[in-house]
């Protein structure tokens, strides 16, 4: 049935019950034992977690699964190492390596990612997010499965350039760097390009344009270098007939009306952007996924987690697209117990 929920979502077709999905959980691997009596760990071979995590995905009834497939590789070739918090069980994601392949920040202004990245052969990137997606209903065949790019824009340039050359570069030429973006936007189209003729219907747009406090520049450099870039990206997309899924951290309140008319079907959100703005105005027109507070399951008691799972029902369980999905990720360090609760509690409200 979650397949069947989650596309009834996506398509604005109100299912009997509303879907969901979540972000790390299902390698949260202490929850992930819990829930599905399988003996997995973060030592555990790739092959056992892999088939711990479906399980997972399948006991919690997953109606989407968040994923894509071009990300920071794409890049390799010139790219900024910012180093990694630990934040996987036993910090397998820690990283300390900090390098930077720029000395002076404008150097931004003449960068030409066409040159340094080159470009790749539709039919290899087509068959590249066939390849992932069929992968992806493989691992989670009864839920609606995406493939996609995580480095749309702002994401592709942060990867790049990390964020001290990115900020000082804004700061000294806005204009300049600008023109940088639209030239990595003009490199980024072929990836668009393919996605609009892979297999998948629905597929993932990522780009993190704002801090948690908003954003990060002058909203008028947004609306004058992203967003039209976004258009164009997202047009072969359209024309396609592909469900538009766009993902960004932060609070992008301020960018709903920009993204929107950008061409999206959907939106996922953290805790931040504001929930409530996107179902009054595009909750019959928009699927939306989110968001309630990871922060209320790490430390909070068993009545702060029904009132945050309560809110979020009550902002989007009268609207067909809406997803229920804890914003941004269930980490490793969360209380099992809290996880259950949970689970328990959204059990009971989403029934419509």
């Amino acid at each position: 049935m979650s397949y069947k929920e989650g596309m009834e979502a996506i398509c604005l077709e109100m299912p009997e019950k509303v879907p969901r999905t979540e972000y790390s959980a299902d390698f949260h691997w202490d929850l992930v034992r819990r829930v599905t009596g399988m003996e997995v760990d973060s030592k555990s071979p790739c092959e056992v977690q892999c088939r711990a995590a479906s399980a997972f995905r399948r006991a919690w009834d997953y109606g989407f699964v968040w994923n894509i497939r071009v990300g920071a590789d794409a890049l390799e070739r010139c790219r900024t190492r910012m180093g990694h918090a630990e934040y996987a069980a036993d910090g397998t994601d820690y990283s300390s390596r900090v390098e930077c392949p720029f000395e002076d920040p404008e150097e931004a202004f003449t960068f030409s990612p066409e040159e340094v990245y080159g470009s790749l052969e539709e039919a290899k990137l087509v068959a590249m997010y066939n390849e992932d997606y069929r992968s992806k209903m493989e691992m989670t065949p009864d839920a609606v499965n995406t493939t996609g790019v995580y480095i749309t824009m702002v994401s592709g340039l942060l990867e790049i350039f990390g964020w001290d050359i990115l900020l000082m570069a804004m700061g000294i030429d806005a204009k300049a760097f600008g023109e940088t973006a639209n030239r990595y936007g003009k490199w980024i189209q072929q990836y668009f390009n393919a996605l609009a003729l892979c297999d998948a219907p629905v597929v993932k747009v990522h780009d993190d344009i704002t801090w948690t406090s908003g954003a990060f520049a002058r909203p008028d450099w947004y609306r004058e270098y992203i967003f039209p870039n976004y258009k164009r990206l997202f047009a072969p997309l359209r024309e396609a007939g592909k469900k538009i899924i766009f993902t960004s951290d932060g609070n992008y309140t301020e960018f709903i009306d920009d993204i929107a008319a950008c061409g999206v079907n959907g939106f996922v959100m953290e805790p931040t952007t504001d929930m409530k703005y996107v179902a009054e105005k595009y909750g019959k027109t928009h699927s939306f996924i989110g968001n309630a507070d990871t922060r209320i399951l790490l430390s909070g008691s068993r009545e702060d987690i029904y009132n945050e799972v309560k809110r979020c029902m009550d902002i989007g369980k009268s609207c067909p697209g809406f997803f229920m999905a804890v914003g941004n990720h269930i980490p490793p360090n969360t209380p099992v117990e809290n996880c259950l609760y949970y689970n328990e509690i959204f059990e009971k409200l989403r029934k419509r």
